[in-house]
């Protein structure tokens, strides 16, 4: 069976993720004992035992989503599940990129703070916001995001019928306002930056030196580009660089993807590209990797 692999991004964590793998398989403890030392905290007490509040900010939600989802893939791999493709949303490229054996947990979980550090700090909290909005057509929100200023834009084509809007505070509000009266049903995403949007443009060119000193692998098996919606050629940094300010394209991923596999399984925490991934092909999505129970029910399909 010819297996995508798919990873979450920022929005997923959640206090208690990883923990259950991490007490069953020593794999997946090894991942977040390695984290806690390269990250200089103890990354594993933060998710399984710390604050919402203090998890959600992006310089934490970011390296947590990345070891927790790393772990979980040690665990798919003890079993010998294996993808033939790989694709993560934002943040969970990088993870994807570990899992292709372009970058090492070394590499990547200090990138990853970086990336956090510079997002965080290139606008403060509270300055800029990220709104999922569904039932509307692309063509409306972008129209509405037009009209509403030139610091509110589509950050992820997430699905048929949903994507998210970023941008400063007052022109995603006004924006909100607008889609609400054109039929638009939206909710505020948690995410402490407008990722995705010009506003991140001096964070992107900041993190453009890290990129450049990480020594790229060849990937073992394709990865998927967010900025493209095909496969990475190479570019890894051109490319890292230019995700943080350009719109996700993930529905454009799935869809490319999905005639070069049998199924998708989510790693890491939560399913909520699972679900992203039912709009467009329901059939193909095998579940996810998060918790002892997601695990049994993959080994089952799979097996």
């Amino acid at each position: 069976m010819r297996l995508a692999f798919v990873f979450p991004g920022q929005g997923a964590q959640y206090i208690g993720m990883g923990q259950e793998l991490a007490q069953v398989f020593m794999e997946a403890a090894e991942v977040w004992g390695e984290a806690d030392e390269l990250a200089g905290y103890s990354i594993s007490s933060q998710c399984f035992f710390g604050e919402p509040a203090e998890l959600n900010q992006t310089e934490y939600a970011q390296p947590a989503i990345l070891t927790a989802s790393l772990a979980a893939l040690a665990v798919a791999r003890k079993f010998n599940i294996e993808p033939v493709m790989v694709a993560g949303l934002s943040l969970g490229e990088y993870t994807a990129l570990v899992a292709a054996g372009v970058l090492t947990l070394q590499e990547a979980l200090p990138l990853v703070q970086e990336r956090a550090r510079l997002m965080q700090e290139a606008v403060p909290v509270g300055q800029g916001l990220m709104y999922a909005v569904l039932g509307l057509e692309n063509t409306v929100v972008d129209k509405v995001c037009r009209q509403s200023g030139g610091q509110v834009v589509i950050a992820n084509y997430n699905a048929p019928g949903q994507v998210v809007i970023a941008g400063s505070k007052k022109e995603a509000e006004a924006a909100v306002q607008l889609l609400k009266e054109a039929g638009g049903k939206v909710k505020k995403v948690a995410m402490s930056v407008p990722s995705h949007s010009p506003m991140m443009l001096e964070a992107a060119k900041k993190l453009r030196p890290a990129l450049d000193q990480v020594p790229w692998k060849p990937a073992a098996v394709p990865v998927v580009s967010n900025v493209t919606a095909g496969l990475h050629t190479g570019n890894y940094a051109e490319f890292l660089e230019r995700q943080l300010y350009s719109p996700v394209m993930w529905e454009q991923s799935v869809r490319f993807m999905m005639d070069q596999v049998d199924g998708f399984i989510e790693i890491g925490p939560g399913n909520s590209l699972s679900g992203l991934i039912k709009k467009v092909g329901k059939n193909k999505v095998m579940g996810n990797i998060d918790d002892f129970r997601s695990l049994e029910k993959i080994l089952e399909k799979v097996n």
